[in-house]
């Protein structure tokens, strides 16, 4: 026998092997499945990624950081949050500064101005929040312009449905007001529509590397005409365990209202957030929407909206046609003259919905009208008049799922909203025990389907300090939720609104058994 086949045969044994031992149960001969339904799993590790909070020497910023109780998790295991800085420096990096034409005398005083202050270094790199054990909020707080971004990692009991929140006061000047961001897990890819590179805009594109090694990241901006030429959009490096924060309009010289931004990494992953600043009506952090999907909800918007502007982008090479509905207390209805919206392919367009949700609880459903198109999108949302407005951003959402987390919420300043746009559901909100003492209460909810409701969620009895709300769906269909945060300057409308999608607390593990018997086949 050859050699050739002698070896194909040992691969062929070593494969049925390994392939025995690994092998889901069969079904029997009927043709019946016996196989056990998957289970879910606690995780065993979640990494969360907070941006740079402000540049405004006026900014003061709360960190919220929980873990709600998952059955089943580790007993181990704990959070922490650490400052993002630059990676080590390249080869390149060193022979370049090597040509600087500093005398030995200059590097000297250097070396010896650093040495003095690492103990102040140290202390600048504490971050502003320790997380605690699951079942209480931690909090911590910073201010002024100098606050670097944030690298969290969580294992064990720690890690299922881990959520940290920051939350930013502006005192004054552009962005001023309340601005939110839920820290986000690392990713390739990220859509934001709802950007903009017009004259009283200030829109950032944060980026953040978790890992041991460069990402290199790529920018696309897509406005009313289609894609939009960038200048240094393309092989952004990002350095390992480092930041970079980039102002859109330095990317392209063209104004456009409305902008779509899309975030790809070639290599590595980053967390990514745009933070969208407003000359006249504050601003806030643009969360990446939901992925593409032709059918889409954007939950919670202010029932006292003075203005909704929506955004929308498809990526692909076919028009998009939608069905505009606002899902509201009473059902669903479709706001007078904007019943559907034409979205060409490749390029952002924007639709000013005005006061669409007229004094009550809405929630804006996209539906496609013919063929199915995938379709990223995101409202705007002006609350206030005058010189007293605010804004923020909402994106399409991921519904609640198993279990979504909200981490900062405070007494008299939260609303929840829950929108069930197709079948009636059955959802359960847990409220935590406070940062500084409190205790946990529950409530259950009906929401009708097609409707939206703020509803009065629990507060923790005796409550000191701000609290969490995890959100369950018990029974029914899809659930969307959102959170709104109000500010506490009373001469603005200072607001900003989070999503709730699954936490992504527990994961799908499919039952299996080792059956040598396929070695007998």
């Amino acid at each position: 026998m050859k050699r050739t086949t002698l070896s194909l045969l040992a691969c062929a044994t070593a494969l049925a092997a390994v392939t025995g031992f690994a092998a889901v149960s069969a079904p029997d001969d009927s043709g019946t499945d016996t196989a056990a339904p998957a289970a879910r799993l606690p995780v065993e590790r979640t990494s969360l990624l907070c941006p740079a909070p402000s540049t405004s020497d006026l900014a003061e910023t709360a960190y919220t950081s929980f873990t709600p109780v998952t059955k089943g998790a580790d007993e181990k295991g704990g959070a922490v949050l650490e400052t993002a800085e630059p990676g080590e420096a390249t080869e390149d990096d060193k022979d370049a500064g090597k040509s600087d034409e500093k005398d030995g005398k200059e590097e000297k005083d250097e070396k010896d101005e650093k040495g003095e202050k690492d103990g102040k270094d140290e202390k600048k790199e504490k971050p502003a929040v320790e997380p605690k054990a699951p079942g209480t909020p931690a909090t911590g707080k910073t201010s002024g312009a100098d606050t670097p971004a944030l690298i969290g990692t969580a294992e064990g009991k720690s890690a299922p449905g881990w959520t940290v929140q920051q939350t930013t006061e502006v005192a004054a000047g552009t962005g001023r007001g309340l601005q939110g961001v839920n820290c986000t897990a690392p990713d390739t890819e990220f859509w934001f529509p709802g950007a903009s590179t017009a004259a009283d805009r200030t829109d950032y594109v944060h980026l953040t590397n978790p890992d041991d090694s460069a990402a290199v990241v790529d920018i696309e901006l897509y406005g009313k005409d289609g894609a939009v030429k960038t200048t240094v959009g393309e092989g952004i490096t990002v350095p390992p365990h480092g930041s970079e924060s980039l102002l859109l309009s330095t990317l392209s010289d063209v104004k456009q209202t409305d902008l779509t931004v899309h975030v790809g990494v070639r290599s590595g992953r980053v967390g990514a957030e745009v933070q969208a600043l407003d000359d006249k009506t504050g601003g806030d952090w643009l969360s990446a929407a939901a992925d593409p999907a032709s059918d889409l909800v954007i939950p919670g918007i202010p029932k006292d909206a003075t203005a909704v502007r929506l955004v929308l982008f498809t990526p692909g090479g076919t028009d998009a046609d939608l069905k505009v509905r606002l899902a509201s207390p009473s059902g669903l209805i479709t706001p007078a003259g904007h019943e559907t919206v034409h979205v060409k392919a490749g390029m952002t367009t924007g639709v000013d919905l005005g006061e669409v949700t007229r004094g009550e609880a809405g929630s804006l459903v996209l539906t496609p009208t013919g063929g199915s198109v995938p379709v990223v999108a995101a409202v705007r949302v002006v609350r206030g008049e005058g010189g007293e407005q605010e804004s923020a951003f909402i994106p399409a959402s991921a519904p609640v799922g198993a279990r979504a987390t909200s981490a900062d919420n405070r007494a008299k300043s939260t609303t929840l909203s829950l929108s069930a746009p197709g079948e009636a559901a059955k959802v359960k909100v847990t409220a935590s025990a406070g940062s500084e003492g409190g205790t946990t209460a529950t409530k259950t909810y009906t929401v009708k389907g097609g409707t939206t409701q703020n509803v009065d969620a629990p507060v923790p009895a005796g409550l000191k300090g701000s609290y969490a709300l995890t959100v369950e769906t018990v029974s029914g269909g899809p659930v969307y939720g959102s959170r709104t945060l109000t500010g506490s300057d009373d001469d603005v409308a200072s607001f900003t609104v989070q999503t709730l999608p699954d936490d992504r607390g527990t994961v799908s593990v499919p039952n299996a058994d080792e059956d040598l018997s396929v070695l007998q086949r």
